[in-house]
């Protein structure tokens, strides 16, 4: 199993800096990384220095509280386009979710779906699974389903828990083969890396994404 192709190697800290960011680019093209996953404000830089290689470019929308109204998210997003990005990690209204305000977050998804996708990009919806319930966690797999919406992702990383085994497999049973899972939080081990690709994980969000690959390299 190639895990290091399935990984955002991510950094999204508040005070992270440029010699970060830059380092987490030339990890992600030494390693062979999926993405990389960093700031609106690094967008710019990180397409510059991952030119002609094949790790895309991700950063984040409406994050980490995805309480934002619409047309900020729609803004942040197509700004994330233009700057660059190939991929869209937006985090869904919560409080729309739990209030059971469907046809806000079906405005909210559409809107920022559509940005996003007719401009080649994929949009990837963070439901931060730690609050939900698995009844809303279900509700939100149908509104992403009927939006055709290119990833679900478990969590920002800043919510605990995040990623787990159990979120994955209720993620996988209610969306369709053509929607992706990314799990995100709390993945420092290859030993959770493989579990939750097990369970039906496509990608994976890691800040640990160098010491998870080189464990792997030092098996026998």
């Amino acid at each position: 199993m190639n895990i290091a192709s399935r990984i955002d190697h991510t950094l999204l800290k508040p005070d992270c800096n440029e010699r970060e960011i830059k380092k987490l680019c030339a990890e992600a093209k030494e390693y062979g990384f999926a993405a990389v996953c960093v700031p609106p404000y690094f967008v710019r830089k990180c397409r510059r220095w991952l030119e002609g290689t094949p790790v895309k470019v991700a950063t984040v929308v409406g994050f980490p509280m995805g309480y934002a109204n619409t047309p900020a998210k729609v803004e942040e997003a197509r700004r994330a386009i233009d700057e660059g990005a190939h991929e869209v990690d937006m985090v869904i209204n919560i409080i729309a979710l739990k209030a059971g305000d469907f046809n806000y977050l079906k405005n909210e998804l559409t809107s920022a779906g559509t940005i996003v996708q007719l401009r080649g990009g994929k949009l990837k919806v963070i439901l931060e699974t730690g609050l939900l319930s698995e009844e809303e966690i279900i509700a939100a797999c149908k509104l992403c389903k009927e939006m055709s919406v290119d990833f679900v992702k478990t969590s920002t990383g800043f919510v605990t828990p995040g990623a787990t085994v159990e979120v994955v497999k209720l993620l996988r049973a209610n969306l369709p083969s053509s929607i992706k899972i990314k799990a995100s939080g709390g993945i420092r081990t290859a030993e959770f890396a493989q579990q939750l690709i097990e369970a039906g994980a496509d990608r994976l969000g890691c800040s640990a994404s160098v010491s998870i690959v080189q464990s792997l390299l030092q098996k026998p």
